[in-house]
């Protein structure tokens, strides 16, 4: 994880927290500082030293009751708006063929700034900027779309020692299928279109069954718009799939929400996430509004089947304005085709 964290402090600010450290933590063996040289530094070894004090930060951080400490967390996320707010730092942003794309920001730049800066550092820039967005790797096989004014720099510090080299993806951002396949013209956006489809139906997301040997074959970057083909008319394609949460409308168990194009599904599940056979869709001609809770952490769902009074679902996650935003963006998408079409 070289480079997670551009050092922004002074060299004596690592000294006094090094020395901090040891008083509070008597007995650990700290890694040696760089030494400091008493004379004017050259450009290769103003690198040299700051590399020096990056591996000094990710083996102290490695031990997790430093690095959750009040010292270390206080020396990471210090933020003087004067002296380091405008200083840049080195963010990895994974794409989905896991490449690694290093993009330097400020440390308060937004989502929305970042990536941009990754788009444009892969050459993508006008339409597709709509099709992909800025995500958070978080656990139990699940990415989180990131909120246009949150800060990634923050969410890296906070995801400083695992073992990932980065906790940000650019994924795709869309639903539409037919809006896909118009944005497919431009080879490298196809390309990004197919390494998720792949990773998808490795994840389970999308369901291939009897023609997994198909599209296996067809796993290779030139034959991407067969593969995509493919995989467009297989369940689960173009879909997000969140966490199994609680739903009020299910006493005993779990559900499993995902929201694609044409419904929003709920699956059931035991407590421990384990699915079950039990599907409740509700397309969304039937769906009249959602909303989301903030002080009950909930997302919640109206909808009216024909000859039938309303009906609220609440759906309990920590996922809840994702959700909603999810709602919003098929929303969008589905009246921009109707206004096509």
């Amino acid at each position: 994880m070289a480079g997670r964290h551009l050092c922004s402090h002074r060299y004596n600010e690592f000294v006094e927290l090094h020395n901090n450290l040891k008083r509070e933590f008597i007995g650990f063996n700290f890694p040696k500082l760089p030494g400091k040289w008493p004379f004017a530094l050259s450009e290769q070894q103003i690198d040299s030293r700051r590399r020096g004090l990056e591996q000094y930060l990710e083996k102290v951080c490695a031990i997790r009751v430093i690095a959750e400490s009040d010292l270390i967390q206080e020396f990471l996320t210090e933020s003087n708006e004067e002296n380091c707010g405008l200083l840049n730092v080195e963010i990895k942003v994974l794409l989905p063929s896991r490449e690694v794309v290093t993009v330097g920001v400020s440390r308060n730049a937004t989502a929305d700034i970042v990536f941009e800066a990754v788009m444009r550092k892969v050459g993508l820039g006008g339409k597709a900027w709509q099709a992909f967005s800025l995500f958070e790797i978080m656990e139990y096989n699940f990415e989180r779309k990131l909120q246009p004014g949150e800060i990634p720099h923050s969410i890296y510090i906070q995801n400083y020692t695992t073992a990932a080299a980065t906790c940000l993806i650019i994924k795709r951002w869309l639903f539409s299928i037919s809006e896909e396949i118009a944005l497919c013209h431009n080879d490298q956006i196809a390309t990004l279109f197919f390494h998720q489809a792949i990773d998808d139906v490795n994840r389970g997301f999308i369901y291939a069954g009897e023609r997994l040997y198909q599209l296996k074959v067809l796993q290779d970057p030139g034959r991407k718009h067969d593969y995509l083909a493919l995989a467009r008319e297989l369940p689960g394609y173009g879909e997000i799939i969140f966490p199994h949460c609680g739903c009020d409308s299910r006493k005993d168990g779990h559900v499993i929400p995902s929201i694609g194009l044409q419904q929003f599904r709920l699956r059931a599940c035991s407590e421990d996430g384990t699915p079950e056979s039990q599907i409740i869709e509700f397309p969304w001609d039937i769906v009249t509004s959602w909303e989301i809770d903030e002080e009950g952490m909930a997302f919640c769902l109206q909808y009216k089947k024909p000859e039938k009074n309303p009906r609220w679902i609440r759906i309990h996650t920590p996922y809840y304005v994702f959700l909603s935003e999810c709602c919003d963006k098929v929303y969008q998408e589905r009246r921009s085709q109707e206004e096509v079409g």
